[in-house]
């Protein structure tokens, strides 16, 4: 997910989706403990995908304080 489609995200889908990629991120990890992973670069897109939207969301905060 690039950074221009998460900034059209509304907080709320944005928070969602932080959740929703956190349990898939936790779920790549569980599975790949187990058993490599066809492609484990994945691992890390969703890991910075989830970062990515953190940052957003940290910003709509900060802006919000002003």
């Amino acid at each position: 997910m690039k950074i221009a489609e998460v900034r059209e995200l509304k907080t709320k889908e944005l928070t969602e989706r932080v959740q929703t990629e956190s349990a898939n991120l936790s779920q790549l990890e569980l599975q790949h403990s187990i058993s490599p992973l066809d492609n484990p670069a994945q691992i890390k897109f969703v890991r910075r995908d989830i970062a990515r939207m953190n940052t957003i969301l940290r910003e709509r905060e900060l802006n919000q304080q002003k």
